[in-house]
């Protein structure tokens, strides 16, 4: 190809820009004009796309391609979506070679490129694939190439049109260039973070507390947020780390979801295909409020978002600061993480179940029956539960009261039931929501609207009697008055009841009102 018929080519190629899970189609353009020889990326880039022109130098002296003795504008399109990561390089690549006449394909613009240049033309594996691919598919791409060392995950969208490469002369025969593929072992294994291994436990492992164990039971039928309130060692940790066990699996959207996120932090290899398991966090209670909500750069994920369809769970939760407790009251409404910067704004997924320990007092054992051993002061005591305040507990649809573990309690051990049959019963709750709510927006108890189930019930005043007392009273907010009403609603559903009885009503309002 002539000096002159280059200056007169555009090479093009697509990409997606992630801004948390949220993906946006980006046409990238190359051109070769007259002027200095150099490279210059234009579209708001930032430090990390800009650099790409260094590492696409290096490797196409590295494959023997010689650099453009002229100008190379690259043009990242829309220009006001902020570009970030390493990428984008494989589809600047391919925009550059079709400007310089090396490949001749006319349809790479159709076909999603993502990956990373090395220095010696290998293309290594990058974060946010499964985000990346699932915004493709949704855009209506049907064709993607990424490196080897993302195979694994980008198969887990179960799509047959991702092509995975190696190296970027193994793409460029692809279009119709001619090269020699040089013999290097290819980067498979993409540098992830190592995930937190969190603690899984069997509810036969839990000894008496029935009346905890029943309210863990509510909480993962109907997806409540939960308080439990005992003194140390009454198995308010060993009941949290009980709940993944009994929730029932994630459905292939939620499953994916969650996957994508752990894509985004770099923890996902998919060799084990798509993980079902709701996820459980339980942060230190040191933690700060932006490790909590993430966001301290663009597409850090916090640890409400990685909580996303699973379980959140706060162990000392009087202890973590006030602004950390506080920063739950939003997400827990909207199910949505909204970041606000100096660099931009950000929304991150964040449908996560809230599950709350507490002791009773700063000492642990200020509990009925251990009065006598309790050192606070009754100012120590309203100082301690004071610190979650009340718009936090009002959004908290079950409170606990554990009382410590008795010697009849072990002695009994052993007639527990175990996880697995309390999951048959949180199950069969679930598909009675599933059918109660097919033609809604929302899909568990937790989430209906008040107003919704009192219609759709047709409750009477008579079986809102308690509801509207403790109402008048000043005993539950308005919404808690909602909150009980779902809480009734799980009840009926774990006993295959139409619908919440008064009776149902009064217990849904004593599980949340319980102090100790």
């Amino acid at each position: 190809m002539s000096e002159e018929t280059k200056l007169n080519v555009i090479g093009r190629a697509s990409a997606v820009a992630l801004w948390g899970l949220a993906g946006k189609i980006v046409s990238i353009e190359a051109c070769v004009s007259a002027g200095l020889p150099g490279i210059d990326i234009v579209g708001l880039p930032d430090a990390s796309v800009s650099e790409s022109r260094k590492r696409l130098r290096a490797a196409l002296a590295y494959l023997g391609i010689p650099v453009a003795s002229q100008h190379l504008t690259i043009n990242l399109t829309p220009g006001t979506v902020p570009k970030i990561g390493t990428g984008f390089d494989l589809g600047i690549a391919v925009a550059v070679l079709k400007a310089q006449g090396i490949t001749t394909a006319t349809d790479t613009e159709s076909i999603i490129h993502c990956g990373e240049l090395g220095l010696d033309g290998r293309i290594r594996p990058v974060t946010g694939v499964l985000p990346s691919l699932h915004s493709g598919l949704q855009a209506g791409f049907e064709r993607f190439v990424v490196p080897v060392g993302n195979s694994q995950e980008s198969a887990l969208l179960g799509g047959g049109g991702v092509k995975a490469v190696a190296s970027l002369a193994e793409l460029i025969n692809i279009y119709g260039g001619s090269l020699a593929v040089p013999e290097l072992p290819p980067v498979v294994e993409a540098e992830t973070i190592s995930p937190e291994a969190s603690e899984r436990h069997d509810l036969v492992e839990v000894q008496g507390q029935a009346e905890a164990r029943f309210g863990l039971e509510v909480a993962a039928a109907g997806g409540h947020n939960l308080l439990m309130r005992g003194t140390p060692g009454a198995g308010k940790t060993l009941l949290a780390q009980c709940l993944p066990g009994i929730l029932p699996p994630l459905d292939d959207e939620q499953a994916i979801e969650a996957a994508a996120v752990r894509s985004l932090r770099g923890e996902l290899n998919g060799g084990e295909g798509l993980d079902r398991t709701p996820p459980f966090e339980a942060p230190h209670h040191r933690s700060t409020a932006s490790a909590l909500i993430g966001g301290r750069r663009p597409g850090s994920i916090g640890i409400l978002s990685r909580a996303h369809r699973g379980v959140l769970f706060m162990d000392e939760a009087p202890e973590f600061s006030r602004d950390v407790l506080e920063a739950l009251r939003q997400p827990m409404e909207s199910r949505q993480v909204h970041i606000h910067r100096a660099w931009g704004s950000m929304v991150l997924p964040a449908s996560f179940q809230l599950v709350m320990a507490a002791n009773p007092c700063p000492c642990g054992v200020g509990m009925r029956g251990a009065e006598s051993t309790c050192r606070c002061t009754p100012m120590d005591k309203r100082r301690y539960r004071n610190r979650l305040s009340g718009p936090l507990l009002d959004r908290v649809d079950l409170q606990l009261e554990l009382f410590p573990v008795s010697p009849a309690d072990i002695r009994l051990g052993g007639g527990q039931e175990d996880s697995a049959t309390v999951a048959a019963r949180v199950h069969l709750a679930r598909q009675r929501q599933a059918e109660r709510y097919v033609d809604c927006e929302w899909t568990l108890n937790s989430n209906a609207p008040g107003a919704w189930l009192r219609e759709h019930f047709a409750l009477s005043p008579n079986s809102l009697r308690d509801l509207d007392r403790a109402l008048d009273t000043g005993r539950i907010t308005m919404r808690g008055y909602d909150r009980v009403l779902r809480v009734a609603t799980t009840l009926a559903d774990l006993e295959g009841a139409g619908a919440p009885t008064p009776d149902k009503i009064t217990a849904a309002l004593a599980l949340r009102t319980q102090e100790s």
